[in-house]
C-alpha cells in the first residue's frame, strides 16, 4: 500500500516495547513518506555509552546529567542509513552491545537527562516537515500533537524470538531481559513507558513488517486525507 497523497507535513509517533518492530517498521514508514527517520532510543543509547566510557557510576545521577549534557551528539535521520556518533565517535555497533543495553534504562531514568534529550528531539522533529520518530514517550511526551499516534506492541515470545533474530542470543535469557527493562522503563518516575490515551494500538504478533508498513499507511491515509 502507498500513501494516497504524500502530505507537505506529518508527524508519526511510534510508541511500544523493545521487540515490537519499532525501529524496522519507522524506517519503512519514513521512507514511504520520503521524511526522515528518528530513533530517540538510540540517543539514550549513545549518552550511556558516552556514561559508560567515562567510567561514571550508574547510580550517581548528577555525574551521569553532566556527562549527559556535555556530550555532543551527531544524529543522522536518513531512514535508509540513520547513524549516531557521540563526541566525534561512531557508535552505531556499540550502543546496541549488551554493557549499553544493560545500563541505558538506568540512564534513561535520570529527570535531567530526559530533559535535555526530549528538548533536542524537539527541535529535530520542528526541523523536518515529514518525520517518524519512534520511542517509549513520543505521543505523550515528545510530541504530543503528532498527525498520528500508534502504540506497537507484540507477545512477550514475539519479541523475544525478533531480538535475538537480530543479535543470535538465547531466546529465553533475551526474554527475561525485555521484561526487565519492561519493568524499569514502565516504573520509572519520569516519562515512563505507557499507552497514550489517544494513540492507536497496534499488535504486531504473527504481523510480518511489510504488512505492519501497510497497516500504518492506511491509518496515515485515513489522517491526512480528513
Amino acid at each position: 500500500m502507498e500513501l494516497q497523497e504524500r502530505p507537505e507535513t506529518c508527524v508519526v509517533a511510534v510508541d511500544g516495547p523493545s521487540g515490537s518492530g519499532k525501529s524496522t517498521v519507522s524506517r519503512r514508514l519514513a521512507a514511504a513518506v520520503e521524511g526522515v527517520y528518528l530513533d530517540t532510543g538510540a540517543m539514550y543509547r549513545a549518552v550511556t555509552w558516552a556514561v559508560l566510557n567515562a567510567g561514571v557510576d550508574l547510580g550517581d545521577p548528577d555525574a551521569i546529567a553532566k556527562i549527559a549534557l556535555e556530550t555532543e551528539l551527531s544524529i543522522g535521520t536518513d531512514p535508509l542509513a540513520p547513524h549516531f556518533a557521540a563526541n566525534g565517535t561512531n557508535v552505531d555497533e556499540a550502543i546496541r552491545g549488551a554493557e549499553v543495553t544493560g545500563a541505558v534504562s538506568a540512564v534513561a531514568a535520570v529527570p535531567s537527562v530526559r530533559k535535555h534529550l526530549v528538548t533536542l528531539q524537539k527541535a529535530i522533529i520542528d526541523g523536518h516537515p515529514r518525520i517518524i520518530v519512534e520511542g517509549r514517550d513520543i505521543a505523550a511526551v515528545v510530541a504530543p500533537d503528532a498527525d498520528l499516534k500508534v502504540y506497537l506492541t507484540a507477545s512477550a515470545a514475539a519479541r523475544a524470538a525478533r531480538r535475538s533474530g537480530e543479535n543470535g542470543s538465547d531466546v529465553a535469557a533475551t526474554e527475561a531481559d525485555l521484561a526487565r527493562r519492561d519493568k524499569l522503563d514502565s516504573s520509572r518516575a519520569t516519562d515512563p513507558l505507557r499507552q497514550a490515551s489517544d494513540a492507536l494500538e497496534v499488535d504486531t504478533t504473527g504481523m510480518g513488517i511489510d504488512e505492519v508498513v501497510a497497516h500504518l499507511l492506511h491509518l496515515l491515509n485515513s489522517k491526512v486525507s480528513k
